[in-house]
């Protein structure tokens, strides 16, 4: 454990003290009441540190602590139907321990550790399995399989692996070498999933947009950008492409938004039916909402986090819409993070 002393504060930015052995980007819990930051700034034992919540009442002096690892996101099955903040935060828990208002300091699992998961293995034991092989799945949702992946630097026999109800905390099968797998995965938010290849993107998109399919195709691998002034429909937009492109996976991410139009996205996702199954379009999707009056910090994040779960779906190997609305106050937000550093 590092441990250290606040030096400085200036807005997200807090600088501490006697931080040594910390590296960037490592994760740190600032102050009495635990706040949740990000080293982006080492000078010997002095780092800068932007604070995902609200710093108000944060006093020089006060304890600056880490454990030393950057900031990961929790990857398996129960993400899919979930409204998370910038850093992965669960906003219903959130609001079922504090209120209509995040409290500062307060946390929640971001995947459920009491649900029990049906494990259904696809390998056997004597099986040599390694990064990223598919050892089994679990129902997510009616029209979604997750598949249990091995994670990144473990590889060996499978020696013991069986059917049965599992929670996200308990292993699900065992390695000769010792090692146990589970379906969580922990995964730092700041490095790309691997990859064995890129394929040259050749499969169309179908948006289910006539105008869009026509005169502003999109490529499966590609990305595409929404411009226009306030008002003009770019929302709107969004929201008939996670509804009716043939992606298996969405996840929308509200980056900066006003909280009126973050607020119709979050009580409409939930009411839109799913044209494929009929069901709710929430059991295929993931909605990261951080609103332009939350912490600019924590805007910076949440990109970061809904590309990581996207990257997870991906590499199960189905098709994922990511969206970000907005990019322009995504970069409103590491211009002030910038502007604050000395």
């Amino acid at each position: 454990m590092i441990i250290g002393r606040i030096s400085r504060i200036s807005g997200p930015v807090v600088n501490a003290r006697g931080m040594e052995g910390i590296k960037i980007r490592d994760l740190v819990r600032v102050g009495e009441l635990g706040l949740v930051g990000e080293v982006i700034e080492v000078k010997g034992d002095q780092v800068s540190i932007q604070v995902y919540e609200e710093t108000d009442g944060l006093r020089v002096g006060e304890p600056v602590k880490s454990d030393g690892k950057p900031f990961l996101a929790e990857l398996g099955p129960g993400l899919l139907g979930m409204i998370y903040d910038g850093i992965q935060r669960p906003l219903e828990v959130i609001r079922d321990q504090t209120g209509n208002f995040i409290a500062r300091g307060a946390s929640g699992d971001p995947l459920n550790r009491e649900r029990r998961w049906h494990f259904v293995p696809t390998v056997k034991v004597g099986t040599p399995v390694a990064h990223g092989d598919v050892i089994g799945w679990v129902q997510e949702t009616p029209a979604i399989q997750h598949k249990i992946l091995v994670p990144e630097g473990v590889s060996g026999k499978i020696t013991k692996i069986k059917e049965g109800e599992y929670t996200v905390d308990e292993p699900v099968a065992e390695l000769d070498t010792g090692q146990k797998l589970y379906m969580k995965q922990l995964w730092p938010i700041r490095r790309p999933r691997p990859i064995v290849q890129k394929v040259a993107a050749r499969v169309p998109l179908i948006t289910g947009q006539r105008i869009f399919d026509v005169f502003f195709p999109v490529v499966k691998g590609g990305s595409a950008i929404v411009p226009g002034p306030f008002g003009s429909g770019k929302t709107v937009t969004q929201q008939a492409l996670a509804k009716w492109s043939d992606a298996d996976i969405v996840v929308y991410i509200g980056c900066g938004e006003r909280g009126n139009e973050m607020t119709e996205v979050l009580t409409e996702f939930p009411h839109l039916e799913d044209p494929r199954t009929g069901q709710p379009l929430m059991n295929r999707t993931v909605l990261i909402a951080n609103t332009s009056n939350m912490p600019v910090a924590a805007r910076e994040t949440s990109i970061y986090t809904g590309i990581t779960i996207a990257e997870y779906y991906r590499d199960m190997g189905y098709d994922v819409a990511l969206m970000a609305d907005s990019t322009s106050r995504w970069a409103e937000a590491l211009r002030e993070i910038s502007g604050r550093l000395e």
